[in-house]
């Protein structure tokens, strides 16, 4: 006997475009992209740590936590900057820019409840030391780099730098509170990582940087002298993510370590000889491959040992 299933009539498609465009919104004001490698370097900074592992519980909700509070961060940071963005090629599409998306406090109540619900996640289901750093996360981002250092000084990023390495402890301290020597060469590397990164960022779009008044690196030192401060930013970063090597990190670490390295920094080094937007994308490409070799080695190499 058959028995009657019922039929779910599919979605109009002006629908099924709507809710792609309002998840594309959402995927942009939250910078979901940039969450969520914030989420897998947390991840990072729990697979180098030595200890007995938390349980797959803590740790989904530990990145679960940072890819939330990042993402508060992420949007507090359009909702602060959308003068700036206005004036900048890069940014001028962005949701609060073009009215996409209303510029209102009810904003600002959603990212200060997505903040203090994830921290306060992390802190009863991991542990406060941890929420802690998730915290811190996305507090320096949000207000050191945000509302008090980018529009004061090229030091901006550098210290803004720190949110990606409060992740990598964030994640460390779901083991042991007490932070292991890799955890730590981890979180400098991340530190360490940051400016090269943006600053080749920045070289590819100084123009918009200049009219704004935001006060980038190639803005204040000029296009020539930025390319050789990112190489030898990029000759330190190198040389820090072969420390962990010798704290007990693998040779499959010690490989994705040397082989990502020498790829930006051959880049790095052909903007230094010869400074120009172009070598500066080169640039900034090859610190995102360098990212991720390094994360995936790191994982890889954890899971091996």
């Amino acid at each position: 006997m058959d028995v009657a299933r019922p039929v779910t009539a599919p979605l109009p498609s002006s629908e099924r475009l709507d809710l792609a465009a309002a998840a594309k919104l959402l995927y942009k004001v939250f910078k979901l992209r940039i969450g969520l490698l914030i989420g897998f370097t947390a991840l990072a900074g729990f697979a180098v740590t030595p200890g007995p592992s938390p349980g797959a519980a803590k740790v989904f909700v530990l990145v679960l936590a940072t890819v939330i509070s990042s993402a508060a961060a992420g949007a507090f940071n359009q909702y602060v900057e959308r003068d700036l963005d206005v004036q900048m090629t890069r940014t001028r599409r962005r949701p609060f820019v073009t009215g996409a998306l209303t510029h209102g406090p009810a904003w600002l109540w959603l990212m200060a409840l997505m903040t203090v619900g994830s921290v306060g996640a992390a802190a009863l289901v991991v542990n406060p030391v941890s929420a802690l750093y998730v915290f811190l996360g996305a507090f320096f981002y949000a207000v050191v780099y945000t509302v008090w250092l980018k529009r004061r000084t090229w030091w901006n990023i550098v210290i803004g730098g720190l949110a990606g390495s409060f992740a990598v402890l964030a994640g460390a301290a779901a083991v042991t509170p007490s932070l292991s020597p890799e955890a730590i060469w981890l979180a400098v590397v991340l530190f360490l990582w940051t400016p090269p990164h943006f600053w080749s960022l920045a070289m590819i779009h100084e123009k918009d940087y200049a009219a704004a008044g935001v006060p980038m690196l190639p803005v204040v030192f000029g296009f020539d002298r930025s390319a050789r401060i990112v190489f030898a930013n990029t000759v330190l970063l190198v040389a820090a993510s072969i420390v962990p090597f010798c704290y007990g990190m693998g040779w499959i670490y010690l490989g994705g370590a040397v082989l990502a390295g020498g790829y930006f920094l051959f880049k790095s080094l052909r903007l230094a000889r010869a400074p120009s937007r172009a070598t500066a994308a080169q640039s900034f490409g090859a610190s995102l491959v360098h990212l991720s070799v390094l994360l995936v080695a790191v994982m890889v190499d954890a899971a091996v040992r």
